[in-house]
């Protein structure tokens, strides 16, 4: 993204709104008073030039009599009464970018009237809407995008990627393959029919749009008959649920300065068949897109885009697996209403802190195994250090943290002469999770990369070890006294690697690292995981994390009663809906969103009042009473165990499913796994199982002169999200008129 002045972090601000104004921007309707309310994105978010909106009439009024002006320009033709009467429902176009206003007024009946507004702020379709000033480099893919037809969407029309909206058509065949349906007329002899959760039963026809918005390819399925007038606000598809599954997709390395060339996948048959919309973008795949405020800002202009184009949806689901878990987990505890309900498998809690802490601590472990220490450790005391289940998952994870070297990963198609390389193009762009995020993070003033919330100073590797006796008192303080850190350009460095402070302290208050107490709180949410950590080889997504996001949540809110955890062997599941475990979470979600929405009206979602979305007590008592914790055995025929699933690997799950520890967890640190620096203390016998000789501890006390982290106390510059809704200043548009 466009670099920040040396050393400058820019704090993200909350959404503005006026003295009188709802969260999404309008005025507070009073006790049945006209009032105008967004309906397809927050009022200061808006894109595109247009916005879906309500209008709520006075009880007695003549709808007939309602006049709605846009920037005193009459546009009450654009808007239908919805059925009762008493209100009215419009797409208001025409919007110029920036401050724009948008009145209704009505007549009493006594000579005078009621009066509202709409302060809404528009910007251009190719963002920037939140996550600050566009990345540049950025490479467009439009020309290897493919489609359902196996064509691809061709040359982009501009510099921002753009292409013009299609709609294509495919279709289920009676022999369980999707297939492109070329003439929307024809009716394949092997179409296939499916019966949706309302109980219809129609043609299993697949209407596909494509578009781009901000800067992204996004994708929009349902199922419709092309034969049937087209769907819309007012006319919805007799396929359509009503529901939207919104789709994330995984990854994270090279996921930088680029289009990306597909989605979290729009044409799942379990999902379709069930008659769920579904939508994506590229920017929504991590691994073209490792920016969770950006795949947010994504996120939030597709819905608009949905929205306007279909209606609102009763409500809105997120799934994603891996880097598609990081966006669940964070667009919800950031942008609540985004999502309603989110399942996620194979998860981690954020982009920047367990993931991003375990791929330096694997690093380092791996470098000093394999250099200074070689032959120093048995394979087995490696592990024990690591705490993983395998020693092959240490230099497994140490590979994986490419993502925090410069010039190790970038995506396909990037041009080699764009890529950082400290001796021979040292003004290249940089491809790092941290460089691709600096409008957050900001920049070192001496190299222009980007800071970093990145720490192992006090960490003691291999203290569980030490104090069970798998490695003694020697192999310890050589360990931590040569095991060292990495540099901004991920060269090993004597050193340990210092956490930049205003970094830090940004990935805190502004979400890039989960806080839990937020949107997450009200947020049902289902954790599936097909169980991966005795993977031959090694393997990133092991089951500590789902209980880091407990634990945090468990921490900020006094209980986790909202998460529930599904676990079976990865044999029989994995994140796909052939796993009747997995579509059993998917009819679990439903239903307690459903349940959440007894009355048919939608969620309020992203635009809506945060009073308006239910409360976390609400959530919780609307949870499925069946709903509940629980793994499958391994068996051919797996068999369900209802327990808590514990970290301490308690009951028959904890045995068949154990989760391990990670280094820094093996060093002390919470299971919570947030603490990026440690606030640190002096050496003292006392805390270790062994006792060390005074020439001993004179060498522990020089490894660690500033003290060894005190996991007791939360960590440096450590602190709450500073609030839901944040946004980076973007320019002309974005913010002042």
């Amino acid at each position: 993204m466009a670099a920040l002045a040396a050393g400058l972090v820019v704090t993200l601000l909350p959404a503005a709104s006026g003295a009188q104004a709802q969260p999404g921007g309008g005025e507070r309707p009073g006790d049945g008073g006209l009032a105008l309310t967004p309906l397809s994105t927050r009022a200061d978010f808006v894109t595109g030039g247009d916005v879906l909106v309500r209008v709520d009439i006075p009880d007695g009024a003549d709808p007939g009599e309602v006049a709605v002006r846009r920037n005193g320009t009459d546009v009450t033709g654009a808007f239908t009464p919805d059925p009762g009467g008493q209100r009215l429902t419009g797409l208001v176009a025409g919007l110029k970018d920036g401050a724009n206003s948008l009145v209704a007024t009505a007549p009493d009946g006594d000579g005078g009237g009621d009066r509202a507004e709409l302060r809404v702020r528009n910007h251009p379709t190719a963002g920037p809407v939140i996550s600050g000033p566009h990345e540049d480099p950025y490479v467009c893919t439009t020309e290897y995008f493919a489609l359902v037809d196996g064509t691809t969407l061709g040359p982009p029309l501009d510099e921002d990627c753009s292409v013009g909206t299609r709609v294509d058509y495919a279709y289920r065949s009676t022999d369980g393959k999707t297939k492109p349906l070329p003439d929307p007329d024809e009716r394949p002899a092997d179409l296939a029919e499916t019966t949706t959760t309302d109980g219809k039963t129609v043609p299993f026809l697949i209407r596909i749009e494509t578009g781009t918005v901000n800067r992204a390819v996004y994708q929009i399925s349902m199922l419709h008959d092309p034969a049937d007038p087209e769907p819309g606000t007012t006319a919805r598809s007799a396929g359509w649920n009503g529901r939207l599954v919104y789709t994330f997709g995984g990854g994270c390395r090279a996921g930088w300065y680029t289009q990306g060339v597909s989605t979290g996948g729009v044409l799942d048959p379990e999902m379709l068949g069930r008659g769920y919309a579904v939508a994506s973008s590229s920017l929504n795949v991590f691994g073209n897109n490792c920016n969770d405020l950006l795949a947010a800002e994504t996120t939030m202009m597709v819905k608009e885009q949905f929205t306007e184009a279909y209606g609102t949806p009763r409500f809105t689901i997120g799934w994603g697996c891996s880097g598609g878990s990081y966006q669940g987990h964070q667009i919800a505890d950031n942008y609540p209403g985004l999502l309603d309900g989110i399942v996620v498998g194979c998860s981690f809690p954020d982009v920047t802190s367990a993931t991003n802490l375990t791929l330096l601590d694997s690093r380092v472990l791996h470098g000093w195994f394999e250099g200074a220490g070689k032959g120093e450790f048995s394979a087995e005391q490696q592990r024990a250090v690591s705490g993983f289940r395998l020693r092959e998952s240490i230099p497994n994870l140490s590979d994986g943290a490419k993502r925090l070297d410069p010039d190790e990963e970038f995506p396909l198609g990037f041009p080699d002469s764009q890529r950082y390389d400290a001796e021979t193009n040292p003004d290249g762009v940089r491809g790092t999770v941290y460089d691709h995020t600096v409008n957050v993070y900001g920049t070192d003033p001496a190299t222009g990369a980007a800071l970093r919330p990145l720490d192992n100073t006090g960490v003691q590797y291999g203290l569980g070890a030490l104090n069970d006796g798998t490695i003694d008192k020697r192999q310890f303080l050589d360990l931590n006294s040569g095991v060292g850190g990495i540099d901004r350009d991920a060269r090993p460095t004597k050193s340990r690697t210092a956490a930049d402070p205003s970094a830090t302290r940004a990935a805190y208050g502004t979400g890039r690292i989960l806080d839990g107490g937020a949107g997450l709180s009200r947020t049902p949410v289902i954790d599936y995981r097909a169980y991966t950590d005795d993977t031959p080889g090694g393997d990133i997504h092991m089951a500590v994390h789902g209980f880091s996001t407990r634990a945090r949540l468990l921490e900020r809110n006094g209980h986790a009663d909202n998460h529930v955890m599904l676990e079976e062997d990865v044999r029989h599941g994995g994140f796909s809906l052939e796993s009747p475990v997995l579509r059993y979470a998917l009819s679990a979600m439903d239903e307690w969103l459903t349940s959440l929405t007894a009355d048919g009206a939608p969620l309020p979602g992203g635009a809506g009042p945060a009073a308006e979305r239910p409360s976390g007590a609400d959530v919780v008592a609307h949870k499925p009473a069946g709903l509940t914790d629980a793994c499958w055995t391994p068996d051919e025929q797996p068999r369900k165990i209802t327990q808590r699933l514990t970290y301490d690997n308690r009951g028959e799950c904890g045995k068949l499913y154990p989760a391990f520890p990670t280094p820094r967890l093996v060093a002390g640190a919470p299971v919570a796994d947030d603490v990026v620096a440690c606030r640190r203390k002096p050496v003292e016998p006392a805390d270790y199982a062994v006792e060390f000789t005074p020439a001993e501890l004179a060498e522990l006390r020089e490894t660690f002169p500033g003290g060894v982290c005190d996991w007791a106390r939360e960590g440096r510059w450590q602190r709450p999200l500073d609030g839901t809704w944040q946004a980076l200043p973007s320019g002309p548009g974005a913010a002042g008129d």
